[in-house]
């Protein structure tokens, strides 16, 4: 007998489990089936065939869900190394590249075991179940647990049960997503043959019938069901009559949902490069030449008995604002899909994502395919399997387009490649893009181009040492050649206090903001917080509104009239007087992109604006609509959080302001410094990239920090050689490796001492495995320390190799592991 490791879609399995194949099943690597797991029946991966079982006792796989394999083998060692890489369920990290809609769960049913019974014997609340259960015939474990509580149902149903009472039977719930269908009708009888059956309906006086028949005879091809109701206006019966006598038939046809369906791209040429994108794509031409020949598709040492995939080829695009990076990224597409190959194009938001597949498919028309979680689940299928049967060269899209079928991969892009956004953070498995990109790319013979403005310091760090190919745009393009970047004026928002100046705009922000306008140029506000007041205050006694399930203060939104909570969304209509006190004296403290919006409207009535934000963008093709309103010049001010400072090409806009660079500088976090600088870089990049010049205004109260100076000389070199000595000196990464550990729980005190006990069992396997340069830090309570009602400690782990310090312990339920953290807050 074969037997196969399976990653099954239990919750918190760290491990496979060994099933037996039965003789019936013919099974492959990669394929889905069901196996029973426990009273259950979930669904698994099969990762791996062997002849000999991994444990004593097995049970057979029941069945197989699809006939053929749901993941390629390079995928499969992919889900592999980031469940190895990333401490995450196997199932886990093979989920992110099964299709859209593939998770199904077994729903539990309850119906009556048979005839009347004496229930004398019950309870009136076993009596109260069971006649439930017995007048809907059939009832699930969600429908009583909604009608009786979660405990009370559970409790319940089990002595129903084992008074055989009830039976128990599992079923699979229905699929999430299915093709979408459109039927189509047709004429089913010979042409010489329709003038007679006309007649003959005519005659019977079938009016409709036989209109219906002679408009299809006319047709040079099946036509939409509704297509055909909507022209002649008649009945699906008049359809049905006609089909019933054989004179037409129908047809189901499976329809792809196409998001792109709905805009328009006109093919564009390749433009002439210029001399600095000339130089950069000499560089990068013949590593790409030399990766797409048939004996280079993958990466591999000579020497040795066994051959190790090496480290791809990857390429560090370090160019300005505008300097003409995505024109690289298209050259390079144009060369990987002319040997045969593809590419995927990874944008770090949403937002992007328009800008981004107009200049792709104006290239590609036809040939670009886009996936993010913003579509339909439906569309997402569609654009999946689109992908899988090689109808695309090109994937955009964020994060999770990685993980898209793409056949014969040739080229990975990563834009914005600094951007935080690129590392899954709310659920298992905690992967960073970048990271699963290099090994992509080292399974698949791929090349890799990282770029950005503001590269991650760990990026440009290994650039420096050699492990990335370093390539440098220096000069900004603009439609008349190369332009200077934008003049950047810090002010010291201290010194407009002492001038009197209280409110939310310094006055060289204001009198620059109204020559643009007066100039019909274009002004981009940026304040990365959304709402109006950051919170409100008793000045009386000084309580503040805070949300009772989160460890934050309430945000005040003016156009909703609430508090409401970032976090968990709670919301509270705004209060007027103060709970504790009683006093009617409330302060509105903090400022939001709200509130920015209500001063534009005050200072400048006149001025036509838009807000980008979260609370805006909430609707389908609201990020299209929004940049194709604010491009057309149809609003003067865009006022927005950092959705606005991520690669979007504004050419009107000539004036970039920031309200307060201050916001994320004081983070407890060793990157808030590199954030802020890229932050504000990016935003600079936003201005001037038309014909006119651009000015940027920075507003802070802490004008001689290091990287509010840099950004203000779009210095990144002179930052990263200050931010890398700091980390060296603190040993920060890249000179050692962080896991961050978080325990959550709804008592402060059990979460505390789970924390404390889990700290001395680290500090236990410190010294049995002699793991000197391993340090701790913590437990201390999270930034956030309550979230949606839970409280939350944790523990970092920091060294060279910290994963071998949890290699020999179990972490108990409610323990959350995030190695490489973007944010140790």
């Amino acid at each position: 007998m074969k037997y196969a490791e399976v990653a099954v879609n239990a919750p918190g399995c760290r491990s496979t489990f060994c099933y037996a194949i039965p003789p019936r099943l013919d099974v492959e690597i990669g394929q889905a089936v069901w196996v029973p797991f426990g009273p259950r029946v979930i669904q698994g991966i099969l990762v791996k065939l062997c002849d000999e079982p991994s444990v004593e006792a097995t049970r057979e796989i029941a069945d197989i869900i699809t006939y053929y394999p749901s993941l390629s083998s390079i995928q499969i060692e992919l889900a592999q190394w980031i469940s190895d890489y990333y401490l995450s369920p196997p199932f886990d990290a093979t989920a992110l590249m099964l299709p859209p809609g593939f998770e199904r769960r077994t729903v539990t049913y309850f119906q009556p075991a048979g005839p009347e019974v004496d229930l004398s014997f019950l309870n009136p609340e076993q009596i109260q179940v069971l006649r439930f259960i017995e007048k809907e015939e059939r009832v699930s474990l969600n429908e009583t647990q909604r009608k009786f509580g979660i405990s009370k149902a559970k409790r319940i149903t089990d002595q129903l049960l084992r008074r055989q009472l009830v039976i128990k039977s599992q079923k699979l719930e229905k699929p999430r997503v299915r093709p979408k269908t459109v039927l189509y009708v047709e004429p089913a009888v010979r042409r010489h043959e329709v003038e007679s059956q006309i007649a003959h309906l005519n005659k019977s006086r079938a009016y409709k019938q036989a209109e219906l028949l002679e408009f299809l005879t006319g047709q040079a091809q099946p036509v939409p069901v509704s297509e055909v109701k909507k022209r002649l206006n008649c009945s699906y019966a008049t359809i049905r009559a006609l089909e019933s006598r054989h004179l037409i038939s129908t047809k189901s046809v499976n329809i792809r949902r196409d998001p792109l369906f709905h805009l328009a791209f006109i093919p564009t040429p390749a433009p002439v490069l210029t001399p600095s994108q000339q130089a950069a794509w000499e560089s990068i031409h013949p590593v790409i030449a030399s990766s797409q020949s048939p004996e280079s598709s993958t990466f591999y040492h000579s020497e040795g008995v066994s051959k190790q995939p090496q480290s791809p080829p990857v390429f560090l695009l370090f160019g300005v604002t505008g300097s003409g990076k995505t024109e690289i990224y298209l050259q390079a597409l144009t060369q990987v899909i002319s040997a045969g190959k593809r590419g995927i194009c990874l944008i770090p938001e949403i937002a992007l994502t328009p800008q981004t597949v107009e200049r792709f498919a104006n290239r590609f028309p036809g040939r670009v395919a886009v996936l993010h979680s913003g579509l339909s689940l439906g569309e997402q299928l569609d654009e999946w399997q689109w992908i899988r049967e090689g109808n695309c060269d090109v994937v955009v899209g964020p994060r999770s387009a990685l993980f898209a079928p793409q056949p014969d991969l040739g080229l990975i892009i990563i834009d914005e490649e600094h951007e935080w956004t690129y590392k899954q953070e709310d659920k298992s498995p905690r992967y960073h893009a970048r990271d699963v990109a290099l090994k992509l790319a080292r399974l698949s013979g791929a090349v890799v181009i990282l770029g950005s403005a503001t590269p991650d310091i760990e990026s440009f760090h290994k650039a420096q040492l050699g492990e990335y190919q370093l390539i440098e745009l220096k000069e900004r393009i603009t439609p008349h050649g190369y332009s200077p970047l934008p003049r950047v004026k810090i002010v010291d928002m201290k010194e407009e206090l002492k001038a009197g100046n209280t409110g939310l705009f310094s006055r060289s922000l204001l009198a620059a903001m109204k020559g643009a306008l007066e100039r019909n140029e274009q002004v981009i506000l940026f304040l990365n917080r959304r709402g109006t007041s950051t919170f409100i205050r008793c000045r009386n006694c000084g309580f503040v509104f805070r949300c009772p399930r989160c460890s934050v203060a309430l945000t005040y939104h003016s156009v909703e009239k609430k508090l409401i909570c970032h976090r968990c969304r709670y919301s509270i209509p705004v209060p007027q007087i103060c709970p504790q006190c009683s006093s009617r004296y409330l302060s509105f403290l903090g400022i939001g992109t709200q509130r920015v919006e209500e001063e534009i409207r005050r200072l400048f009535p006149r001025a036509r604006f838009l807000r980008w934000d979260k609370d805006v963008v909430t609707r389908r093709h609201a990020h299209e609509e929004l940049l194709k309103t604010f491009r057309d010049h149809e609003a003067d001010v865009l006022i927005g959080t950092q959705m606005i400072a991520k690669g979007l090409d504004l050419p009107q806009v000539t004036l970039a302001g920031i309200i307060s660079a201050d916001t994320g500088l004081n983070f407890p976090d060793f990157r808030a410094g590199e954030r802020t600088f890229q932050l504000l870089c990016q935003i600079a990049g936003r201005a001037g990239r038309g014909v006119k010049a651009g000015n940027v205004i920075i507003q802070t109260y802490s004008p001689e920090n290091y990287a509010i100076k840099a950004a203000s000389r779009h210095d990144y070199v002179g930052f990263y050689h200050q931010e890398i000595n700091y980390r060296r000196q603190f040993n920060y990464p890249p000179f050692s490796h962080f896991i961050r550990l978080i325990y959550t729980h709804t008592n402060n005190d059990l979460c505390r001492r789970e924390a404390e006990r889990m700290s001395r069992v680290l500090l236990e396997e410190k010294e049995s495995r002699h793991l000197a340069d391993l340090n701790l830090i913590g437990p201390v309570p999270a930034f956030a320390s309550r979230v949606r009602g839970r409280y939350r400690w944790q523990i970092i782990l920091r060294g060279r190799a910290p994963a071998q310090a949890l290699s020999g312990i179990t972490l108990p339920q409610g323990w959350t592991v995030d190695v490489s953290p973007v944010g140790v807050t």
